[in-house]
């Protein structure tokens, strides 16, 4: 990555922290661009409440004097910032590269408004190059990739690692998705998968995209 890249990142991730203001409930997401986010919100310390997608997070935050506590704890948030993998023209989402995607969906979910910062590369005409990452149970795991193949993966390997939630990960590789809401939905009910990485454009406010000639933002007018 450029030092021109890795600048732009850096100024699209503080610049998303300017949507948080002091009293807020936040959902703080993972990820490279994010990460920025979280210093500017630790350089400025507003009075905020935080709750973090993954132990990494956790731990910068904590670090950086900020106040995270569970989910439960926080019971509801009122923005969530995140990282993406992908995001295509309609505001669907691939997360997951760092294997925190449950979470991720989980705290997303709670929040009414879903930031999400990327940087240019991530944006896609459509959701798949990257593959799809599922969070999946030990319980059958060849079983749970037969199944995916079945839905149409080329290929599903495993990672070495796993999840924070001590699960296998998996990426399944479907080519080109042309109908991301059908594949999230099949992946959601196939028993085993713990929770797959494609999130709907129904839940994105508004995406912060890192260019090296600036910033820009896409905002979803369906939002």
């Amino acid at each position: 990555m450029s030092d021109a890249q890795t600048r732009a990142k850096e100024e699209a991730g503080r610049h998303a922290a300017g949507y948080v203001t002091d009293g807020m409930r936040v959902g703080l997401g993972t990820g490279s661009t994010v990460y920025w986010t979280i210093v500017e919100l630790g350089d400025r310390k507003p009075d905020i409440v935080c709750t973090a997608t993954s132990v990494q997070t956790h731990d910068l935050a904590t670090s950086l004097g900020l106040r995270v506590v569970t989910p439960d704890e926080i019971g509801a948030l009122d923005i969530a910032i995140d990282g993406a993998d992908e995001v295509d023209p309609a505001f669907n989402l691939t997360k997951g590269g760092g294997a925190a995607h449950t979470r991720e969906k989980i705290v997303a979910a709670m929040a009414p408004r879903f930031i999400i910062v990327v940087d240019e590369s991530k944006m896609v005409p459509a959701l798949g190059p990257f593959g799809t990452p599922l969070e999946v149970l030990d319980f059958a795991p060849a079983v749970v990739a037969a199944a995916v193949r079945a839905l149409g993966a080329e290929r599903v390997e495993t990672r070495g690692a796993r999840s924070d939630n001590g699960n296998l990960v998996m990426d399944a590789h479907f080519g080109t998705i042309a109908d991301p809401p059908a594949l999230a939905a099949a992946l959601a009910a196939t028993p085993g998968i713990v929770e797959h990485g494609i999130f709907l454009g129904s839940t994105v406010e508004r995406v912060v995209i890192a260019g090296t000639d600036g910033l820009r933002e896409a905002v979803n007018q369906a939002f």
